[in-house]
């Protein structure tokens, strides 16, 4: 009897910034906690406004009346529940935390890609660490990331609003659907995630989102370091993630000359 082949995991951008921001084999960030959760709260952002959940108006962020997925529906009541608007930055500033990340954490774990490492042993507290369980889906993202870097020009850009996808409101851990067009036989990272926005939409984010936190070249050395810059400037999440960045590092320098 032929057994069916496991489906694809449909990984949101926070999951899929995490999985390539952790090392494989211990399971430690490979940036400083302060870069990893603020480049965690915009990808958030970034997978809501894909969505169609939030969209950017003028300098503040709005929600639409569209709902989000089950696993950030904690995130949109947050914006939605604010009595005045924010900007990305200070949502950022607002959502980066270490229960945000650790929930993210906790879910892959639970889908079998990362392990739950470190507890408390005979009164010492082991830091907890999530290494790479099944390498499949980061070894699947990084070919798709790859393949849209290649393709990119010097013009090619994050394309603005939502896309249509998987239906929002899908729980976390849905199986990838199969985008219309795709070749027959093609795997689902070829299609690309099954969520809101097109495989090469939601790489272009992704790539982003990583070059803000200064993880691109370190995946990618021969990446286009001009082209990437321009691409996270011009994607608002991003350019959210790196100007909260900014303010962090000049507090911290601040803070060691007094």
């Amino acid at each position: 009897m032929n057994e069916e082949a496991p489906a694809a995991v449909a990984l949101n951008l926070p999951q899929e910034f995490l999985l390539l921001a952790t090392n494989d084999k211990d399971g430690k960030p490979e940036v400083p906690l302060f870069a990893l959760r603020t480049a965690v709260a915009g990808a958030v952002l970034a997978e809501l406004e894909l969505a169609g959940a939030i969209e950017l108006q003028g300098k503040h962020l709005r929600t639409t009346g569209s709902p989000a997925r089950d696993d950030l529906a904690p995130e949109l009541e947050l914006i939605r529940g604010k009595s005045r608007p924010h900007t990305p930055a200070r949502w950022v500033s607002i959502m980066e935390g270490r229960s945000q990340v650790q929930r993210i954490y906790e879910g892959m774990a639970a889908l079998g890609i990362v392990e739950h490492v470190g507890e408390r042993h005979l009164a010492r507290f082991r830091p907890v660490r999530y290494p790479e369980r099944d390498h499949a889906p980061e070894a699947a993202l990084l070919e798709r990331l790859a393949s849209a870097l290649n393709a990119a020009s010097p013009e090619t850009r994050v394309p603005d609003g939502p896309s249509t996808g998987t239906p929002a409101g899908t729980p976390a851990g849905t199986p990838a659907g199969t985008p219309a067009g795709t070749p027959a036989g093609a795997s689902a990272a070829q299609a690309g995630s099954g969520l809101p926005g097109t495989g090469r939409t939601r790489a272009l984010a992704l790539i982003a989102l990583l070059e803000a936190a200064g993880l691109l070249h370190k995946l990618f050395p021969d990446a286009d370091r001009s082209w990437a810059s321009g691409l996270a400037k011009d994607y608002w999440p991003a350019r959210a993630v790196e100007d909260e960045l900014r303010l962090i590092r000049l507090a911290e320098e601040e803070a060691a000359t007094l």
